[in-house]
């Protein structure tokens, strides 16, 4: 079970959400419709859109030329390959794979504090 989903922000805190339903399609979840996600689509979202925060308003308190932050994020359950029946004993691991880009004319030391302080975010240390 794998589920995918894109958060792009822009310095004025405007927000899309995207999820990924297979390998070859993205769809756009409008605001009101953010309900329909599964729990961990809504899990990805919550921690892409808190980090996508912390990013912009630490980037305007330090004067940092931040235009966008875009989040993929994806959730998988990883069976362990040594394990027959683990499926049947829910034996596995739980992983959220990030990808996180970010957009502005920023400095590679910026862009490395960026990086760093993204994993400030409340959420990320849940």
């Amino acid at each position: 079970m794998a589920e995918s989903v894109i958060v792009k922000q822009d310095s004025k805190f405007q927000t899309q959400f995207w999820t990924q339903e297979n390998e070859e399609s993205l769809k756009l979840i409008e605001v009101i419709d953010i309900h329909h996600l599964t729990p961990y689509g809504m899990m990805l979202t919550s921690l892409a859109s808190c980090t996508a925060i912390v990013l912009h308003t630490y980037a305007q308190y330090h004067h940092i030329e931040l235009e966008e932050v875009e989040m993929r994020l994806r959730f998988d359950r990883n069976y362990k390959k040594d394990c027959e029946s683990c499926e049947a004993l829910q034996e596995y691991n739980e992983e959220i794979y990030e990808e996180i880009n970010l957009r502005g004319t920023l400095s590679e030391d910026e862009r490395q504090k960026l990086l760093h302080i993204a994993h400030a975010c409340p959420l990320y240390k849940m």
